[in-house]
Order: structure tokens, then C-alpha cells, then sequence
């Protein structure tokens, strides 16, 4: 029933969908991890509170783009292949990684985190279908 569902919603909706979710967690991860790390920092009152905001702008935008990124490509290689089974997963998994790693502009970086979170995307979509 889930299935019939997923192929009836666009892969944008979906995108959006899964961008709010994770990115609240990471909104969430950013506003339990801020006070502590704010703590270890020494940092009191204003700037505190500057950095506990700002950490839970970081981890929410980070995970958001992550998830977002993530289900775009797998909804979109679902669609292109007409097939609904692990290797959406390895791909949409790749190009997250990729993502998430383009930042640091090394190469090793961006293909090690490619093919780790798509590792993890694959063994999670093999172990639901």
C-alpha cells in the first residue's frame, strides 16, 4: 500500500518532506550539542546564545541538505529506471555523500563520503525491500 503511495507523490514533495524532518533532528542534535560545546568554549550570556543559534542553524541546514539531496536523486533514479530496489539507494547515497563532502574541495574526501554514505543508503534500502 506504502509503495502505490510513493509513486503517486512527485519526488519534490518528497524532497521537502524529508528535508523538514531530518533538518529539524538536526536543528534538535544542534540545540542539545551548542550549550555543551558553548560550555567547553567558556562562552557566557550574548555570545552564548550567538553560538547555540548558530549551532542549530548549522546541523539543521547540514541535515536538511543531506536528506533533501538524498531523496531527490532516489525518487528521481526510481523513476528514470522504473525499478524500486537497492541500487536507488547506492546512488542517491553517493551523490549525498558527494555533497555533503564538496565543501572541502578534496577529491579522496568527497569520494570516501560518497561511497561510505552510500554503503549505509544501500544496506538500509536492501534491508527494507
Amino acid at each position: 500500500m506504502e509503495e502505490d503511495q510513493n509513486d503517486a507523490v512527485p519526488c519534490s514533495s518528497l524532497a521537502v518532506e524529508s528535508m523538514l524532518r531530518v533538518g529539524t533532528a538536526g536543528a534538535i542534535w544542534g540545540l542539545c550539542t551548542g550549550p555543551y560545546d558553548a560550555t567547553i568554549q567558556g562562552l557566557r550570556g550574548i555570545p552564548r546564545a550567538s553560538f547555540v543559534a548558530n549551532s542549530v542553524r548549522i546541523y539543521g541546514t547540514q541535515c536538511g541538505l543531506v536528506a533533501g539531496v538524498f531523496s531527490i536523486t532516489r525518487c528521481g533514479v526510481k523513476k528514470y529506471r522504473g525499478r524500486n530496489d537497492w541500487v536507488n539507494g547506492l546512488i542517491g547515497g553517493a551523490v549525498a555523500g558527494a555533497t555533503v563532502a564538496a565543501r572541502t574541495r578534496s577529491r579522496m574526501q568527497v569520494f570516501g563520503m560518497a561511497g561510505l554514505v552510500s554503503v549505509f543508503c544501500a544496506v538500509a534500502e536492501y534491508s527494507r525491500t
